[in-house]
């Protein structure tokens, strides 16, 4: 199995965070970043430029294997239009050696309409590779692929509101929660990965590096082979409270289960003049 960190995508248009309980403080809590520069008409999201979340990658029985990382680096722009630039990073090895990942993915998030311009991957696995780039044109509705070793694609959007698997993250923070209830969206990127289902299951209160964390445990279901396919039964624990923290990822991987677990955690300066 392909071990993407693909996370669905897809979820409910501009929305802001509705107030809810806060959950645990990190005891890992550095500070943010200067605040960043106005925005005008960007939405109001819970996070920002300097943002990151660090984590133990945990794999069956052989413990901490690895880290990883989610973060907001910078403002940066992209055809004329103000982006967030989103990285995950993710780097491990067990088993001398066997079981091996370094992985890179960025994704270029609007400020204004949550929605993807631009998705790079650095796949670097056992037995696998890929390195690509994907844009999307949504005033032309489509997509091009360039991938190394092979010819550009071209394909159309089902959608004028892309998201890929990490900007799906951060737009997931920005949408209310209820436990119980299944959203299902047709907003991947490809066609063939909607529609996109996200079951919100539970709440939980779980203990990490960081601290302790009252959670919304969510699983969210991808129609394409990777690490959120039905198959995973991946389960992403967000903080419950109105920074919507990912605090725990699990998933299977192989025959064993992933586990992304809070190591620490930097606010970011959410964008002013909104």
């Amino acid at each position: 199995m392909k071990s993407q960190i693909l996370l669905p995508t897809a979820l409910v248009a501009l929305m802001t965070l509705p107030a809810m309980g806060a959950g645990a403080q990190s005891s890992q809590v550095h500070s943010a970043t200067p605040p960043a520069a106005a925005s005008p008409g960007a939405a109001a999201v819970p996070f920002g430029p300097g943002e990151k979340t660090v984590y133990n990658v945990k794999y069956g029985i052989a413990g901490t294997v690895g880290e990883a990382s989610l973060s907001v680096p910078q403002l940066a722009e992209i055809r004329g239009q103000p982006v967030y630039l989103i990285d995950f990073r993710m780097k491990a090895s067990a088993f001398f050696g066997a079981l091996k990942v370094n992985d890179h993915f960025q994704s270029w998030f609007d400020v204004r309409r949550l929605h993807s311009h631009r998705y790079h991957q650095d796949v670097h696995e056992v037995n696998y590779k890929r390195v690509r780039t994907v844009d999307f044109f949504t005033d032309r509705g489509i997509w091009e692929q360039r991938q190394q070793g092979k010819e550009m694609v071209i394909g159309e959007l089902p959608t004028d509101l892309p998201l890929d698997d990490i900007s799906f993250l951060y737009f997931v923070r920005t949408v209310p929660l209820e436990v119980g209830r299944t959203y299902t969206f047709r907003r991947y990127w490809k066609e063939d990965g909607n529609p996109v289902t996200l079951e919100v299951l539970r709440r939980e209160r779980v203990k990490v590096e960081a601290g302790e964390f009252d959670t919304i445990v969510v699983r969210p279901i991808i129609q394409t082979d990777g690490m959120f396919s039905e198959g995973g039964q991946a389960e992403i624990y967000f903080s419950d409270d109105e920074r919507r923290l990912v605090v725990q990822l699990k998933t299977k991987f192989g025959p064993a289960s992933v586990d992304l677990q809070l190591k620490s955690y930097t606010p970011g300066q959410p964008l002013t003049g909104r």
